[in-house]
């Protein structure tokens, strides 16, 4: 190990991240801010595999669960772990949409539903990356005509930066060369209490989210149409409680999602502002992340479905060893016209702006 790798928190070296893809090299870039405290990034999927915070006791771990090789993140069984998500984020019902009368098919990787912009979507691409300073990465990716069957040529960059306040910022922005629709969000698996063997339950973590409504779903995991409060069901989290508290509750949306897979409809005061979304404090380590987003909905995603696999250095992620909160616009919205609108035309920017805060509390 170079001497400037042993300097880095992850301990993670960029040999082990360098390969080549279609044509493409793979590689790791490091982000570090003034407090020395690292964020760890690689071009393939644009996947997060480390955040290096402190908890209470001044203790630095990584709060992101990833890998420490790029074989193990082309491999994996879980590929959407930290990772950039598009065309659409979440689920488009039989992966089937309508745009000027013409049925469009995608690719059905979560039947009988299309997930995440298919097997083959942002997650899986090697994006190009220039690393504009210490605490700043660009992604760009060029999203070819009729990709994973969605219309239109597509260019999106993604710009990462850790801020001094250990805020991790992800920039979106994407345009298009004919009317098609987008999704785009990152899929980050945060353990607060630090990745481990095992990593920890999120059950005692301690939620708060900012929304009156949320989103049921079928058994599909597909929206019913409706839009629910929040109020006297297991997913009221507008005053903090443990997310263990009702994750195996008898009802109905639980069982649906095996455990909190939902979309939250966020409170707003107006379209596209950049509002708090969501809070998590890990009592023990006191590490704290606060959610801000210009999107209209959040879902919150308890890894439901976790297998105990290896994960860097050692660590293993069993089942709720993790939660999410991908910032994005609500399912199958293609299909929802009553729904805000995921479509975008020539000559229109598609932006987005989501942070992730990380703190502690004494």
């Amino acid at each position: 190990m170079s001497t400037t790798e042993t300097q880095n928190l992850c301990g993670l070296k960029k040999e082990d991240f360098q390969t080549t893809l279609n044509g493409k090299n793979t590689n790791l870039y490091i982000l570090k801010n003034s407090q020395g405290y690292e964020v760890a990034i690689t071009n393939y999927g644009g996947a997060v595999v480390a955040i290096m915070v402190p908890d209470k006791n001044g203790n630095v771990a990584n709060v992101i669960q990833g890998y420490d090789n790029i074989k193990d993140i082309i491999n994996t069984p879980e590929p959407y772990r930290s990772t950039l998500i598009g065309r659409y984020g979440n689920r488009i019902k039989d992966g089937k949409f309508t745009l000027n009368g013409k049925e469009y098919n995608l690719a059905i990787n979560n039947a009988p539903n299309a997930l995440h912009g298919g097997p083959a979507g942002f997650h899986a691409q090697v994006w190009d990356a220039f690393q504009m300073s210490d605490n700043t990465l660009v992604l760009n990716y060029v999203s070819p005509y009729l990709e994973e069957g969605f219309t239109g040529e597509m260019k999106v960059t993604v710009v990462y930066s850790f801020s001094d306040d250990n805020e991790l910022v992800i920039g979106y922005m994407a345009t298009t060369n004919k009317k098609t629709i987008i999704n785009l969000t990152n899929h980050g698996y945060f353990s607060l209490a630090g990745i481990a063997d095992p990593t920890p339950t999120v059950d005692d973590l301690i939620c708060e989210i900012n929304a009156d409504f949320f989103i049921p779903v079928d058994n599909t995991c597909i929206p019913t149409g409706e839009i629910l409060k929040v109020e006297g069901t297991p997913f009221d989290f507008r005053k903090p409680k443990a997310v263990g508290q009702d994750i195996d509750a008898d009802n109905e949306q639980i069982k649906n999602g095996n455990g909190y897979d939902h979309c939250y409809v966020l409170n707003k005061k107006e379209e596209g502002e950049l509002s708090f979304a969501a809070r998590i404090t890990e009592p023990n380590s006191g590490r704290t992340m606060e959610v801000y987003t210009t999107e209209p909905g959040m879902q919150f995603y308890s890894d439901n479905w976790g297998t105990g696999q290896k994960g860097q250095h050692g660590a293993t992620f069993p089942r709720r060893s993790a939660v999410c909160f991908e910032a994005q616009h609500f399912p199958d919205s293609p299909n929802r016209p009553y729904f805000p609108s995921v479509v975008i035309r020539p000559g229109q920017q598609y932006k987005q702006k989501t942070i992730y805060k990380f703190g502690v509390v004494r």
